[in-house]
């Protein structure tokens, strides 16, 4: 995933840059990277691999060395950036948060067009970042430039670019992802996430619609390009990716979750003990789940956050597993001859919440009911980097579908699955069940689901659950 951070400042910046960059942190664990510009000294950049150490201890140095009245920063989860770029534009920084599908067609384009090399990264891939960079040199000017790498990107992009005049924000052209404007006296930010200027002592001035372009200066933001009338902005940032303080569209991330659970409370039919969240993403929906049902909240577990405290893991599979399990301290008191309900985000792999629900097991549950605050997941994210899978096969869900079609798997068989009406979604909810060794299983329903955010349905991106675009 990622996230960036963006400060004009009267005065120096660095402060403010440094710790919006790190309320970042949530959403990636690969490279953190800081930018700012002084008059007087021109561009200062760094960027760190933050896999081992966390941002603020990397970036320890740079906070108390670095200078400048305008600044962007991100923390990545794949490639290095912010980049620094010379163009026929002039010198110009650029962070984004994006997901790149048509990547061979762009640089095909590009190489044809005269560009001459991208720099590889250690995987073998061109960077995002640097592609998009490419793109907007293609225009003779920064917002056509910028308005055309969101235009020929197939899947998601939104971004800050600073030079010598400001930093240009820009959302995603149907507003995949948020962008949002914080004001105080002689600064503007720009932010992924709506919290993280609050402490800073910033207001909320606007959010970006979809493709629109800003400017922000110390004193001012304008608007460049205005905003589209079509969003489909992730359903996912509320149910998983965003921190219980954002907001997006106006709608709090923890309100909507304590919604999601109480709807979800309302269709269920089992009378467990207690119930409780997987931390942490889970324990909101547990909170609503509880106050509509009647039934007391627990935390039978607890997450290990002071080495830990970060949601993401390490990019290999195994050590995944190993860490989620080690993360996970049992209270033996909450648990031991307990009926359980266990409200997870999501089901992606199976292979987490099955370890997680063996672990209540062995630690004395008489029973573990599982309930997933979203519908079954059917397709890979074409929109952002939700997760590492490298094919629709590893979700457990195409992998159950996949053997009970005998691979005769197609678009129209995949709705049916889809429809939690159907036979089809009760038969593999109910091998999904059998699989992981749950009590039972039931999956939240996407209508409710979408009602829980409480915006226009029409808004939200669902196609990982139901493959519509």
């Amino acid at each position: 995933m990622g996230g960036f951070f963006g400060v004009a400042a009267k005065e120096d910046c660095v402060f403010d840059l440094f710790f919006g960059i790190d309320y970042h942190s949530h959403l990636g664990t690969r490279r953190g990277g800081m930018l700012v510009y002084n008059e007087e000294t021109g561009y200062d950049r760094a960027i760190h691999n933050i896999e081992n150490a966390p941002f603020r201890t990397k970036f320890d140095k740079e906070a108390n060395t670095m200078k400048g009245t305008l600044g962007i920063g991100c923390i990545s989860d794949y490639e290095p950036q912010p980049l620094l770029v010379r163009s026929h534009h002039g010198t110009f920084a650029l962070t984004t948060v994006s997901k790149i599908n048509n990547v061979d067609e762009l640089t095909k384009q590009l190489f044809d067009n005269g560009c001459s090399h991208f720099l590889e990264m250690s995987s073998g891939e061109v960077n995002s970042t640097e592609l998009v960079a490419a793109l907007i040199n293609q225009k003779d000017n920064l917002i056509d430039g910028i308005k055309y790498a969101i235009d020929s990107i197939d899947g998601s992009l939104s971004l800050l670019l600073l030079n010598e005049q400001g930093i240009y924000a820009a959302r995603d052209k149907y507003g995949r992802t948020p962008v949002v404007i914080g004001k105080k006296v002689d600064a503007f930010c720009v932010s992924f996430e709506s919290f993280a200027y609050k402490n800073l002592g910033y207001k909320d001035y606007k959010e970006l619609g979809p493709g629109e372009i800003d400017v922000i200066t110390s004193t001012n933001c304008v608007t460049l390009v205005k905003p589209g009338s079509e969003m489909k902005i992730c359903t996912f940032l509320w149910v998983y990716y965003g921190y219980p303080a954002s907001s997006y569209e106006g709608i709090s991330v923890e309100k909507m979750r304590y919604n999601c659970g109480q709807k979800m409370a309302g269709r269920d039919n089992v009378s467990p003990d207690v119930v409780a969240g997987v931390p942490d993403s889970g324990t909101a929906h547990a909170v609503g789940y509880s106050n509509e049902s009647g039934i007391p909240f627990s935390r039978p577990f607890i997450k290990y956050t002071p080495t830990w405290p970060r949601s993401f893991m390490p990019t290999m599979q195994s050590k995944r597993n190993l860490i989620a399990k080690m993360k996970l301290l049992a209270v033996d008191d909450l648990i031991k001859d307990k009926s359980l309900l266990l409200i997870d985000d999501s089901i992606v792999r199976g292979t987490q919440l099955r370890e997680t629900t063996q672990f209540l097991y062995e630690s004395g549950a008489k029973e573990v009911h599982i309930r997933p605050a979203c519908p079954p997941l059917l397709y890979g994210c074409k929109y952002l980097n939700f997760s590492r899978s490298t094919s629709e096969m590893d979700l457990i869900t195409r992998r159950v579908i996949e053997r009970l079609e005998h691979g005769n798997v197609t678009d129209e068989v995949l709705k049916e699955y889809a429809d939690p009406d159907s036979p089809k979604y009760e038969k593999m909810v109910d091998e999904i069940c059998k699989e992981l060794h749950f009590t039972s299983l039931r999956f939240n329903r996407l209508d409710d689901m979408l009602d829980a955010v409480g915006i226009d349905h029409c808004k939200l991106c669902t196609y990982c659950w139901n493959g519509e675009e």
